[in-house]
C-alpha cells in the first residue's frame, strides 16, 4: 500500500475493475491493524464476481506494507477435517484435539504468537467451504482481534441458492467486531470499457450489448467468453453477428465457466435453472419450475428475484428482442422471466443431456395436467417427450389439436396428433386417431393421409365405425380422382353382409356414395340410376336425406321450380332423421337455399351444419357446405371474403386440391375479373393445372371462370371454347340447369360479338326455357338479358326491358347492372338517347358503389358511345380506392390491428392510418367498424 494508505496495485483494469472503494476499505482496515488494533473484514459475493482475485490483490498490498501475510483456501474436501483451514494458515497442531476446546485455545496462541513478531494478515479465500471447528475458531478470534496486529480478511459467496445455505461467518459477530462488503457485478461502462479494451475502440454496439447481457457484469463470464469470441471485425469485411448459440464459441470457455457457476450454486439450484431454460417458451412461473425441479415454491420464487437483480434474469417471455432494453417497470419478482441473453441460455442448458430435457418437459407436462391447464399448455411438453404411457396424455393431444383445428392452425393439429400416435392405446382409439389426423394431413396440408386412413379401416372391427372410416377414405380417393376406387371402397362395405341388418349404414353408404359421385359422370349416373329406381319400386326406403337428394338432382335437371324445391326441402327438414344423416340433408338443402337465392337459409344452414355437427374434415359433406358458404358469398356480390381466402392458404375444401382446378379457384378468378385486376386473374389462371385434372364438378366450374377471364381480355374464341366445354361436361352429368353454371348465356355473348347471332340464338332460348323453369330474379334476368340481345328487334328490347324489371329491387345489383347497360345501348341504338343516359348512369353508379370496375369499364364505354361527356373522375366509391388502400381496408376489416397490418406489409403505422383516412372519406363512413358492409355492398 501506498504512505498515504491507498493501494498500489492498479485495480482500473482487469479483475480489479470497479473495486477501488473495496480496495480503500481494506487498506483502512489494515492501517488500524498495524497499530495494534485488529478486526476482521468480510468480501461477500456470487460466485464468478471476483472474490478471489480481489483477495490476492488485498494480500500483494499487505505483503508490501510489511505484513505478513498467511494464506489458506478452503475447498469442500476438507471441510471434514477439523481445523484444516486453520492448519493451512498457522501450520497443524499436533496437540490439537480436532473437536475440544484445547485445540481452539491452541490455535490461538499461535495466532498470538505469529503476531508478536510482525503484524499479520489472513487471507482466507471461500470461508463457507471451512470446516466447523476452523469457523468457529476464527469467528472467535475476530472477537479478541482488538489485543493484536492482525487483520483477518475472508470471501465468503452470498449466492441466493435453492438449498438454504449455511449462516454466514458474520452472522454472530457485532457489527464493530467486523467490516462486510458485497462486492457488485461490473456496471455497463466497466463491462463495455472491458470488451474495448479487448477489440479496439470500433466494437459494435450490438456485440458490447451481448457481452453485457449474456455476462450479467460477472467477471468470470466476462473473461470466458471474451476467450471465446473472435474479433468481430476483419478488414474489408461486414461486421460478425455476436452470437446466441454455444456452437459458435471456441474453444468453449464461456459454456464451462456457466456450468461451474452451476455446480456452486448446487443441484437444486441448477435442477431450477436448467428447467427455466427448457420451458423458455412457457407462459409460467415459479410454480411450473418448482414442480419440474422438485423445489420448494418460496426458494424459486426468491432465487428468480435474487438473479434478476444479478442481471442474469430478465422481466419478459422468450421472444422479447435481447438487444432491446424493456424500459422501466415494476420491481424484480417471480413473474415470467427469460435469461437476459440466448447465449446465457444456451450455455445453461449446454452438456445437460436430451434425455434430461425430455424428462423436465414430461414432468411438467404432468404438473399442468393435475394442476387442470389447458390441453394446449400440457400438449406443448409432450411434443418435447418420448413415451409417456398415459391415458391422459393421449387425451390431451387430441384435445389440443381439436383446439388447433378450430383456429386454423392445421400445422400444430397434425403435429399433435402424430406425437399421439406415439402413445400406446386401444385399436380403436387409434383408429379414431388416424381418422383424425389422415384427414388433416390430407385435405390441410396436401401431403400423404390415405395410408392413415387405409390403417384406420383396417383397425375398424365394428360395422358402425368401420363405415365412418371407409366413408373419410373414400372421400380422400375421390378428392384425389380416384372416384371409381372411392365407390368400389363403399359398395365392398355390403358384400360380406356386414350391412344386412344396419339399415342406418346402409343408407350412409347410399348418401355418402351420392356425394362422392359428383367427382365423376360415370359414377354420378349409376349412383342416381340407383336412387330414383329405389324412390320407383320402394320409396319408404329412403328418408329425408336420401329424398333431399333427389330434390338436388330434379333441380339440375330443370324439373322444379324455385318455389317448389324449397317447399320440398323445408317439408324434409322438418321430418325426423338419424343424426347419423342429418349432416347430409343439411347441406343438401343449404345448396338448394343458394339456387334458390334464399341465401339467409342458406347461411343458417350452412352455420348448423358446421358448428353443429362437427364435422370431420374428410366428411363429404364438411367440404359440400364450405362450398355452398362460399356460392353464398359469391351470390351477395361479396367478392372481398373470396379473395382473402385466395390470397392466403385457401378454405379448408380447397387445401386438397393442391394446383387443380377448385371451386375456391373459380370464384376468385370470377372476382378478380369482376374488379379488374385482370393481370391478377391471368396469373392464378396459368397456376392451376387443367390439364391433368380429373373430370369433377369443380373443374367445370373453372373452366366457366376461365372463360369469363378470356372474354374479359378479348379472346372471344377461347373464352367460347371454355364455355362450351364446360356445358358439354355439364350435360354428361345431366345438369341442366342454369343454377349451377350459365355457360348457355356465357357463350351466347361471345357467339354474338363474334357475329354469329343464328347459333347464339337457340343457347340463349334453352337458358331462357330453364330459367323460367326455376323462376328466381337472378337467372331469369340474366337469361332474359342475353335473350334481348340475341333476339334483337322489338322483341329483344322488350326481353332486355323485362329482365330490368325483374332485377330491380332485388340484392342481385351486378345482374341489374348489365341488364341496365344493355338496355341503354339498345336506347341508344334506336335513337333515345336521353332514356339511355338516364339507365347507363344508373348502371355506372351502381358499379361504382360496388367497386364493380369491369362493370364500371363497360358503362362508361356505353355512355361514351351514346354521346355523353367523360365523367369526372371517380371520387368516391370502392373503385376509386387505390390497390394500397383496398388491400389495408381488407384487412382492416378482417379485424387486423394498424400495427398488425404494418407489420404485414412493412409499412409505417402512420402510412396504414393515413391509408385507412383517405379510404374512410372514398366509402363515406366514419368507423372501422362500417368497412366490412362499404367494401362489400
Amino acid at each position: 500500500m501506498t504512505p498515504t494508505g491507498t493501494p498500489s496495485t492498479r485495480h482500473d483494469d482487469g479483475p480489479l475493475r470497479e473495486r477501488r472503494d473495496v480496495l480503500a476499505l481494506v487498506a483502512a482496515e489494515a492501517r488500524r491493524a498495524r497499530t495494534g488494533s485488529g478486526r476482521m473484514t468480510v468480501l461477500r459475493g456470487a460466485t464468478g464476481i471476483g472474490r478471489s482475485a480481489l483477495l490476492e490483490a488485498v494480500a500483494a498490498d499487505g505483503a508490501a506494507h510489511g505484513m505478513r501475510v498467511l494464506r489458506a483456501r478452503c475447498s469442500a474436501e476438507d471441510s471434514g477435517t477439523g481445523f484444516a483451514t486453520a492448519a493451512q494458515l498457522l501450520g497443524r497442531c499436533a496437540e490439537a484435539g480436532d473437536a475440544d476446546r484445547n485445540g481452539l485455545d491452541r490455535y490461538w496462541r499461535l495466532l498470538r504468537s505469529a503476531a508478536a513478531e510482525s503484524p499479520l494478515l489472513l487471507a482466507v479465500d471461500d470461508v463457507h467451504l471451512a470446516d466447523h471447528l476452523s469457523r468457529r475458531w476464527l469467528t472467535e478470534a475476530a472477537r479478541r482481534l482488538d489485543e493484536l496486529a492482525v487483520l483477518i480478511v475472508v470471501t465468503e459467496r452470498s449466492q441466493y441458492d435453492i438449498t438454504p445455505p449455511a449462516p454466514g461467518l458474520a452472522h454472530a459477530l457485532s457489527p464493530t467486531l467486523v467490516r462486510v462488503h458485497t462486492l457488485a457485478p461490473l456496471s455497463r461502462p466497466a463491462a463495455e470499457s472491458v470488451l474495448r479494451d479487448r477489440f479496439g475502440p470500433h466494437v459494435p454496439d450490438a456485440w458490447v450489448d451481448g457481452c453485457v447481457r449474456a455476462c450479467a457484469g460477472n467477471p468470470l463470464l466476462l473473461r470466458a467468453l471474451l476467450d471465446d469470441l473472435g474479433s468481430p471485425t476483419r478488414a474489408g469485411h461486414a461486421a460478425a453477428a455476436f452470437p446466441d448459440s454455444c456452437a459458435d464459441l471456441y474453444p468453449g470457455a464461456f459454456p464451462a465457466a456457466v456450468a461451474w457457476w452451476l455446480e456452486s450454486a448446487g443441484t437444486a439450484t441448477a435442477a431450477v435453472a436448467r428447467a427455466l431454460a427448457q420451458l423458455a417458451d412457457q407462459e409460467d412461473g415459479v410454480e411450473l419450475l418448482a414442480g419440474v425441479a422438485g423445489a420448494d415454491p418460496a426458494r424459486v420464487s426468491g432465487w428468480i428475484t435474487a438473479m434478476q437483480r444479478l442481471g442474469l434474469l430478465r422481466p419478459g417471455g422468450p421472444h422479447d428482442d435481447p438487444g432491446t432494453d424493456p424500459g422501466p417497470g415494476p420491481e424484480p419478482g417471480p413473474g415470467r422471466v427469460r435469461f437476459a441473453h440466448p447465449l446465457l441460455r444456451d450455455a445453461v442448458l449446454d452438456g445437460w443431456p436430451r434425455p434430461q430435457r425430455q424428462a423436465a418437459h414430461q414432468r411438467a407436462a404432468a404438473f399442468r395436467h393435475r394442476r387442470g391447464d389447458t390441453a394446449e399448455a400440457v400438449a406443448g411438453h409432450l411434443l418435447q417427450t418420448p413415451l409417456v404411457g398415459t391415458e391422459w396424455a393421449v387425451d390431451a393431444l387430441r384435445d389440443a389439436a381439436a383446439t388447433a383445428v378450430r383456429d386454423g392452425r392445421a400445422g400444430d393439429a397434425v403435429d399433435h396428433l402424430r406425437r399421439a400416435l406415439d402413445e400406446p392405446m386401444a385399436r380403436d382409439r387409434r383408429a379414431e386417431v388416424l381418422t383424425e389426423l389422415g384427414a388433416l394431413e390430407f385435405t390441410a396440408l396436401r401431403s400423404a393421409g390415405i395410408p392413415r386412413l387405409t390403417e384406420a379401416l383396417r383397425l375398424r372391427e365394428q360395422p358402425r365405425e368401420r363405415v365412418q372410416a371407409a366413408v373419410a377414405l373414400s372421400s380422400a380417393l375421390a378428392q384425389r380422382g380416384e372416384t371409381h376406387a372411392a365407390f368400389d371402397l363403399l359398395q365392398s362395405l355390403g358384400l360380406d353382409g356386414e350391412l344386412a341388418d344396419e339399415p342406418l349404414l346402409t343408407r350412409t353408404v347410399r348418401m355418402a356414395s351420392a356425394l362422392l359421385s359428383d367427382h365423376d359422370p360415370e359414377v354420378r349416373r349409376t349412383v342416381y340410376a340407383g336412387l330414383l329406381d329405389t324412390a320407383a319400386r320402394a320409396p319408404a326406403l329412403l328418408g329425408p336425406a336420401e329424398q333431399s337428394l333427389l330434390v338436388r338432382y330434379e333441380v339440375t335437371v330443370g324439373l322444379l321450380t324455385a318455389d317448389q324445391a324449397m317447399r320440398r326441402i323445408r317439408a324434409l327438414l322438418a321430418a325426423p332423421e338419424d343424426p347419423v344423416l342429418t349432416p347430409y340433408l343439411i347441406g343438401t338443402a343449404a345448396a338448394v337455399a343458394q339456387w334458390a337465392d334464399a341465401l339467409d337459409d342458406a347461411d343458417r344452414l350452412v352455420g348448423l351444419g358446421l358448428a353443429g355437427q362437427r364435422l370431420s374434415p374428410l366428411h363429404p359433406m364438411h367440404r359440400a357446405l364450405l362450398n355452398v358458404q362460399l356460392d353464398t358469398e359469391v351470390a351477395r356480390g361479396r367478392f372481398t371474403p373470396v379473395l382473402a381466402d385466395a390470397e392466403g392458404d385457401g378454405v379448408p375444401a380447397d387445401r386438397a386440391a393442391a394446383d387443380g382446378p377448385s371451386n375456391l379457384r373459380a370464384h376468385s378468378l370470377l372476382a378478380l375479373v369482376e374488379s379488374g385486376r385482370l393481370a391478377d386473374a391471368e396469373r392464378l389462371a396459368g397456376q392451376v393445372d387443367v390439364q391433368d385434372a380429373h373430370d369433377s364438378w369443380e373443374l367445370n366450374r373453372f373452366l366457366y371462370a376461365r372463360g369469363v377471364l378470356r372474354a374479359a381480355s378479348g379472346d372471344l374464341k377461347g373464352a367460347l371454347d371454355d364455355f362450351l366445354d364446360c356445358g358439354r361436361r355439364q350435360t354428361v352429368r345431366q345438369v341442366l340447369s342454369p343454377v349451377v353454371t350459365p355457360w348457355r348465356s356465357a357463350a351466347a355473348e361471345c357467339l354474338l360479338a363474334l357475329g354469329f347471332p343464328q347459333r347464339a340464338l337457340p343457347l340463349a332460348e334453352e337458358e331462357h326455357r330453364l330459367a323460367a323453369a326455376w323462376n328466381t330474379p337472378r337467372v331469369l334476368g340474366r337469361a332474359l338479358r342475353v335473350l334481348g340481345g340475341a333476339s334483337g328487334g322489338r322483341r329483344g328490347d322488350e326481353l332486355t326491358a323485362q329482365a330490368v324489371e325483374i332485377l330491380r329491387g332485388t340484392p342481385h345489383h351486378r345482374e341489374l347492372v348489365a341488364a341496365l347497360i344493355s338496355r341503354g345501348r339498345q336506347l341508344t341504338a334506336a335513337g333515345q338517347r336521353t332514356e339511355a343516359r338516364t339507365l347507363l348512369r344508373e348502371a355506372a353508379a351502381t358499379a361504382e358503389r360496388l367497386g364493380a370496375v369491369r362493370l364500371l369499364a363497360r358503362a362508361e364505354q356505353a355512355l361514351g358511345e351514346g354521346g355523353a361527356r367523360p365523367r369526372t373522375a371517380r371520387g368516391t366509391g370502392v373503385g376509386a380506392l387505390t390497390d394500397s388502400e383496398r388491400r389495408i381496408a381488407r384487412l382492416a376489416a378482417a379485424g387486423r390491428t394498424n400495427a398488425e397490418i404494418a407489420e404485414l406489409h412493412h409499412l409505417a403505422r402512420r402510412t396504414v392510418e393515413t391509408h385507412l383516412t383517405s379510404t374512410y372519406r372514398k366509402l363515406g363512413i366514419r368507423r372501422r367498424s362500417e368497412l366490412p358492409t362499404a367494401l362489400d355492398p
